[in-house]
């Protein structure tokens, strides 16, 4: 690791959750991306930091309190199981408040280096007053309003190329205009009725590399250029890959690399800070996820060497429930 370009990431590894073996869920996926890429030199052990439970201010910033108090006890009914779609457990919830937390730091991380991420995360179904497919807290949305209580991210943005849209953050931030909610998903996929984003790109089934590339290329910097963002959270999922099983659309390994280049690559032109959430992932065997997964820390760790070194010197998490920022 590079003493002035830390990568630094967090991961929700300690936080395991128990399903059926059927379960569709890769939950495992966070943590063999985690030791794959320290396997590989992507990240250092040095970088990566062990996520812990969010506070609830935190949570509250965003969702409704009678909600949050429902799902961290177990009261959801028999309609919000299933619309989050796996069994509620107290290790659910830990997760779930893990990921809030890993975004949260990531996000504060990147304000100052530039470049950083959450190894799990990208919740981004996740409404106000409910859960909603695998989703039980939204992420994207707590870092933002927490970072705001913090008094930054002022004008955030949302890049969200999730093959699924992001319609949890798009209905959380609808009558927000400071907020640019932009996804780029597949039309016939989930949720069914889409929510209505700043800038919502729906793409056909089958879609390849070369549509995909071009459409991103026609509708993102067009959008950071407008919007004028102060930090970009880029929801990564790599659910586009041709061999997902959720995704229906058609996008190679190299394409999807190609995107995240791209990605990257803007947000230094416009001088933007970004957060990476991990996001959807599906393949079967799910090794193609990985490594897919895998190609978004390599275009990050790139990215974060061509920023300006910084002296490593702010710790991103806090002490206490209150959200601060230790030094």
């Amino acid at each position: 690791m590079s003493a002035t370009r830390p990568l630094h990431a967090w991961t929700s590894r300690a936080f395991p959750v128990p399903l059926p073996e059927t379960h569709p869920f890769p939950i495992a996926k966070g943590g063999l991306v985690t030791a794959r890429a320290m396997t590989e030199g992507i990240l250092d052990a040095r970088e990566i930091h062990d996520s812990r439970p969010a506070p609830f201010e935190w949570i509250e910033r965003v969702h409704e309190p009678s909600y949050v108090a429902r799902a961290l006890t177990g009261a959801l009914d028999a309609a919000e199981i299933r619309r989050l779609g796996m069994p509620w457990s107290h290790e659910l919830v830990a997760r779930a408040r893990a990921g809030v937390w890993g975004t949260v730091c990531a996000a504060r991380a990147a304000r100052v280096h530039g470049v950083a991420g959450n190894l799990a995360g990208g919740s981004h179904h996740a409404r106000r007053d409910r859960a909603e497919a695998y989703c039980l807290f939204n992420d994207l949305a707590v870092a933002i309003a927490t970072l705001r209580a913090e008094g930054a991210a002022r004008r955030p943005f949302v890049a969200d190329l999730d093959v699924h849209q992001g319609d949890g953050t798009a209905a959380i931030f609808a009558a927000d205009s400071t907020v640019f909610t932009f996804s780029m998903h597949g039309e016939r996929n989930h949720p069914a009725r889409k929510e209505r984003g700043s800038l919502d790109v729906a793409l056909p089934d089958d879609c390849g590399d070369d549509a995909y590339l071009a459409a991103l290329d026609r509708h993102l910097p067009a959008a950071l250029e407008r919007h004028r963002p102060d930090l970009v959270l880029y929801q990564a999922g790599v659910d586009t890959l041709a061999e997902d099983r959720l995704g229906r659309l058609a996008l190679t390994r190299a394409g999807l690399a190609a995107r995240d280049v791209f990605v990257f690559e803007r947000c230094e032109r416009v001088g933007v800070p970004v957060v990476v959430t991990l996001g959807g992932g599906y393949a079967r065997p799910i090794e193609a996820s990985i490594e897919a997964h895998l190609d978004v820390w390599r275009a990050a760790r790139a990215a974060r060497d061509r920023r300006p070194p910084v002296d490593d010197v702010v710790r991103f998490d806090h002490q206490g429930d209150d959200g601060t920022e230790s030094r």
